[in-house]
Formats: structure tokens, sequence, C-alpha cells
């Protein structure tokens, strides 16, 4: 195992929690979004997170080790639109009812403060790491 593995996985973590810190201001931003170009109100976009994979040789060779993790995919989050009675809206159906986007700001705002929260412990392991790198590179010296 390298000296900088653990360093690497803290990475992973970082670029991860940024893409989901990205999406969830995406989210905010299109919360009274009523149309979009695919047609319709927007949908809330949710980031899922995989493990990233071993390398073949390290499967062959039974060196299996936490190697961080990735984003596998950007889905839409099927929970169904609101609907908010507004008929002066251009978007209004015949009985006055828009489809608002099914973006809920305090859940979003839930989801930025743990993404947040992750991504700081992320770079406190990556400067715990440094810090114990640099003592040994220290005794090496004595």
């Amino acid at each position: 195992m390298s000296i900088f593995h653990s360093i690497n996985i803290s990475a992973s973590g970082l670029t991860a929690q940024r893409l989901r810190l990205d999406v969830i201001s995406n989210n905010i931003a299109n919360v009274n979004t009523t149309r979009t170009a695919e047609g319709g109100p927007y949908r809330r976009q949710r980031v899922v997170f995989r493990e990233r994979t071993n390398s073949f040789n390290d499967i062959l060779t039974k060196k299996f080790k936490g190697n961080g993790v990735r984003v596998d995919r950007i889905e839409q989050d099927p929970a169904p639109f609101k609907l908010v009675y507004d008929p002066s809206h251009p978007d209004a159906d015949v009985n006055g009812y828009v489809e608002m986007p099914n973006v809920n700001i305090v859940t979003e705002m839930v989801d930025m403060i743990s993404a947040s929260r992750s991504y700081e412990a992320n770079i406190t392991a990556i400067n715990t790491s440094k810090s114990m790198i640099l003592k040994t590179l220290e005794i090496g010296q004595v």
C-alpha cells in the first residue's frame, strides 16, 4: 500500500462531494423553473455514489483494498410535481393549476449541509495523513 493511498481515497471523496454540491446548487437554482427544454417543469436531480473498483491485477493477486468513491450516475427524482393554483401563470392548465418542480428547499439545504460536512471530513483526513507523512520523514532524519 502506498503512503499516499489514504490521500487518494480522501481526494476521491472531495471530488464526489464537490459534484454533489454542484447538483444541489442546480436544484436550488431551478426551484421555480416551470419550463425546461425537455418540456414540463424542472425535475430534481440526485447523485448516486459507488465504490471505486479494484484493478484487474489487484483482483488476480487478491490485494483488495479500499479505493475511495466515484459518482455512478446523476438520476432524476421520480417524486411527483407540486400543483400550485395560479391562473395568471403562463404555464397554468385549464383549471388554473401550475406544475412546479419537485424540489424542496429544506431537503436541499439538509443535503448541502451533509455534503459540506463530508467535504470537511475528507479535508481533515488529508491533513491528518499529511501530518503523519511529515512526522515519518522527521523520524527518518534522526
